[in-house]
């Protein structure tokens, strides 16, 4: 599995940084990816979402809520680093800086990911849309 095309949660910014609907799904999100949460991640990501990764690949939403429910993959929870938001009526930007370690079938693994996920508010709800991961050397 390579690890570049994966895509890394937001940690919102704070209380005053985001809208609060906005800064409640971007935690869920998180969550959701860290816990392997099939339901949350349906419900977070936008029938029509697209990751693009650093080696030019393109991921659908099912390719991603496969990756972060597989069996025997364990992350350990994230700390954004460098967070930047963007936001306007009905959408954000959410960009920063994590490291995602744990373990794939029993294997330790760590990579340092940039990440910017796209979010749109669509029917009174927050969903991502399109995210751009390129690992960070």
């Amino acid at each position: 599995m390579n690890l570049a095309v994966q895509l890394l949660a937001w940690a919102a910014l704070g209380a005053d940084a985001l809208p609060s609907d906005l800064a409640t799904a971007a935690e869920a999100f998180e969550r959701a990816q860290i816990a392997g949460d099939r339901v949350e991640l349906e419900r977070l990501l936008a029938p029509d979402y697209v990751l693009h990764s650093s080696d030019g690949g393109a991921e659908s939403r099912g390719q991603l809520i496969e990756f972060w429910t597989a069996e025997g993959f364990d992350p350990q929870p994230v700390a954004v680093r460098e967070p930047v938001a963007q936001v306007w009526a009905d959408g954000a930007a959410l960009d920063g800086l994590v490291t995602l370690a744990g373990t794939n079938g029993g294997q330790p693994f760590s990579v340092t990911i940039r990440f910017v996920d796209v979010w749109r508010r669509r029917e009174g709800r927050w969903q991502v849309v399109l995210c751009q991961a390129t690992r960070v050397s």
